[in-house]
């Protein structure tokens, strides 16, 4: 990939990721906490939110090792769910609020898409731009759902966990990083160099996120693009 083609690739991953991020300290905000608008965290300027290698070096990694994943992350928004009004269920919203953000780009993708098509728009690059729009914030929208600490899914699967369970649960999320690096990066290169044809990735992710892409391209009336 030369220059240009990198830069053109982070606008939609810094727009997905700085946007999910931002959704998640205004749905904090509204049920009480304030933690990210002290931190200066309740805005849309990406500058506050891109963190150097999950925004930028972890995507090109992905790319430039031809994984078949891309993939980033910002900064995460500080939220104190102990400050929430309803701390169990208020923290539910405030982590779906990400991925339910991704979901909206995506479909604002989609019929961004099908406009250019119903104009015949000529436009090579914008088009290119739309399609990696909605692939990866439907990627990140399942993704991030996944009930694995520390990605927004735990966090919507501990509101119905007891207390007990729930604790430590979280408490899993400060090794679920490295979990998480190991399934986007180490295991699919492992598999593609033993030919074991063992892709976590795929069938958690990458699978349902082909289905429901398709899906929004055909409600759209753009899946011919």
């Amino acid at each position: 990939m030369n220059f240009l083609e990198i830069a053109l690739l982070a606008i939609p991953i810094v727009l997905a990721v700085t946007l999910h991020e931002a959704a998640h300290g205004f749905v904090a905000l509204h049920f009480g906490d304030d933690t990210a608008k002290n931190a200066g965290r309740l805005t849309l300027n990406p500058v506050r939110h891109i963190d150097l290698f999950g925004t930028i070096i972890l995507p090109l990694l992905l790319v430039l090792s031809h994984t078949g994943v891309l993939f980033g992350y910002a900064k995460p928004v500080p939220v104190n769910f102990a400050a929430l009004r309803n701390p169990r269920w208020d923290m539910l919203w405030v982590a779906a609020a990400g991925p339910i953000t991704n979901l909206v780009l995506a479909a604002i993708s989609a019929l961004l898409l099908y406009g250019m098509r119903s104009a015949q728009a000529d436009g090579a690059i914008a088009t290119e731009l739309l399609l990696l729009s909605l692939q990866l914030n439907v990627v990140l929208a399942i993704f991030n759902m996944l009930p694995l600490p520390p990605l927004d899914g735990s966090k919507v699967l501990a509101a119905f966990l007891p207390g007990p369970i729930m604790r430590p649960y979280l408490a899993f999320g400060r090794y679920g990083m490295l979990l998480l690096l190991l399934l986007l990066i180490l295991l699919p290169l492992i598999s593609e160099r033993t030919g074991l044809g063992f892709d976590v990735f795929g069938i958690l992710v990458q699978r349902p996120a082909n289905w429901l892409i398709r899906g929004f391209l055909a409600i759209s009336g753009a899946q011919n693009i």
